[in-house]
């Protein structure tokens, strides 16, 4: 994994703090966010309804690299798989529980973001 930048990390946690704040808004509650396995980082845990949703955030200032639901590609997704196993071993308690993968895309400047929230955005293998 590429150690990231100071600024690159600011600009990331502060998306994710949007990212919250947007789905708490929409009703979902948070269980858990940054958790770390060796084979992959769960930006969010988050509940909505019965649901357990594993949320990644993405932000882009620009779309000259594409967007960032489009940045989610297949070894992302199977790191984020392989870290939600994980984190469900570690939480019998939710093992029973419908889960899905949301993507959340943030572009633009920090004071006007706009959202492109993908519910399901893939499927696990």
């Amino acid at each position: 994994m590429k150690p990231q930048r100071p600024l690159a990390h600011a600009a990331g946690a502060h998306a994710e703090e949007l990212a919250l704040a947007h789905l708490q808004r929409a009703g979902l509650e948070l269980l858990a966010r940054n958790v770390r396995y060796r084979h992959g980082e769960l930006d969010l845990v988050m509940l909505d309804g019965e649901a357990l949703v594993f949320v990644e955030v993405r932000y882009r200032r620009g779309g000259s690299f594409g967007d960032g639901i489009d940045s989610v590609g297949a070894h992302k997704r199977l790191r984020l798989q392989r870290a939600a196993a994980s984190y469900l071993a570690s939480q019998p308690q939710l093992a029973r529980c419908a889960c899905r993968f949301d993507v959340i895309a943030i572009a633009g400047p920090p004071a006007q973001p706009q959202f492109d929230w993908r519910r399901n955005a893939f499927d696990a293998c």
